[in-house]
């Protein structure tokens, strides 16, 4: 109990008098206290709003410089953009520039090629018109020297042109020059000569239907001994024997001018008339003598045909047995035979070869 006087129940104090009551004395220490936390936070504030602050100009300097790249970034990007867009310019120039010059360099090769082609052309049509040439020499003057002269010449101007789609020709020319040298050497005048005398035969053959042919011309001749003349005179006898053969030869005589009997192969030979005759040797004679430009033409395949059909119609209106006849068919075989063998060497291998090289060129 205190002394100011008797303790108050709670319940009977009322509500306005305890909240006028004063408050009670703080102590000292808290106060003190309180005012350091107060002086503390109050400094921790100031420094973190200094800290702030510096951030602060830290990050407006930071973005001043961010400002500033990105301004020299756009100007960069501005530079690097019209940069770019004149690089783009002088690429359209210089490619219309190489499109100019490449369409100059295909204009330029095409007109190399053509020269080039041209140049070759050339050559295989003067190589082709000089062995034409001398091929017309050689069947004129019966001699493969024209020929072999012009290969020769051919083949040097291949190899000095050097022109790779000629070597095929080279080759050609080699092989015809080398056929050219084994070719055997025709004897025109041995020709001329013996179809010659064919020539002079034809007036002598006897024809089927003609006059009966003598024995002496079918058999070989035979040459008969005059007779010794006696020394002593001929006796009666004798001289009957004489006048009796010499009767007999007469009467024979002119029962074989009565009574002919002939061979005859064919029809064509029985019903052939005198005139006709005359015609059919005439017309023989043109065929030789066909045969004989035909040989001097150097036309050997024409020549030997002429000389086959006057060899079928003497089989055929001539009388095969007789001598002159036989004589006449054995040269013509054998004209024909040598004609043959003496085929004019041609340049076929070299004309091909050249034709070749000019349809490729082309």
């Amino acid at each position: 109990m205190s002394t100011d006087g008797p303790s108050i129940p709670s319940r009977a104090v009322p509500f306005e008098t305890a909240s006028t009551l004063p408050p009670a004395p703080a102590a000292p220490g808290w106060t003190w206290l309180s005012l350091l936390l107060a002086a503390a936070g109050l400094a921790s504030g100031v420094l973190a709003w200094n800290k702030v602050q510096s951030m602060q100009e830290v990050l407006a300097q930071q973005t001043a410089q961010a400002n500033a790249q990105a301004q020299q970034a756009q100007t960069a990007a501005k530079e690097a953009q019209d940069q770019v867009l004149a690089a783009n310019a002088r690429l359209t120039v210089a490619e219309a520039r190489l499109a100019e010059v490449s369409l100059q360099r295909g204009q330029l090769e095409e007109l190399v090629h053509k020269l080039s082609r041209t140049r070759e052309d050339t050559l295989a049509l003067d190589l082709e018109a000089a062995m034409r040439l001398a091929v017309q020499q050689a069947q004129l003057t019966g001699s493969t020297a024209p020929l072999i002269a012009s290969l020769k010449s051919a083949s040097k101007r291949i190899e000095g042109a050097a022109q790779p789609s000629l070597v095929l020709v080279q080759r050609a020319m080699e092989r015809d020059l080398e056929r050219l040298r084994q070719a055997p050497i025709v004897d025109t005048t041995s020709l001329l000569t013996r179809l010659d005398e064919v020539l002079r035969l034809i007036d002598d053959l006897p024809l089927q239907n003609g006059l009966p042919t003598a024995p002496e011309d079918l058999a070989p001749a035979r040459h008969t001994t005059a007779p010794s003349a006696q020394s002593e005179p001929a006796t009666g006898w004798q001289w009957w024997q004489t006048r009796s053969a010499a009767l007999w030869q007469g009467l024979r005589k002119e029962a074989g001018s009565l009574l002919r009997v002939s061979t005859i192969s064919g029809p064509e030979a029985a019903l052939l008339s005198p005139e006709e005759g005359v015609f059919l040797r005439e017309n023989l004679k043109l065929q030789l003598l066909n045969a004989r430009l035909a040989i001097l033409g150097r036309q050997y395949s024409a020549a030997i045909t002429d000389l086959a059909a006057v060899q079928a119609s003497l089989d055929k209106y001539f009388v095969a047995k007789a001598r002159r006849t036989e004589g006449a068919k054995t040269t013509l075989i054998q004209l024909q035979e040598q004609l043959r063998t003496s085929q004019q060497p041609s340049l076929d291998d070299t004309l091909t070869a050249l034709a070749n090289a000019t349809a490729i060129q082309e």
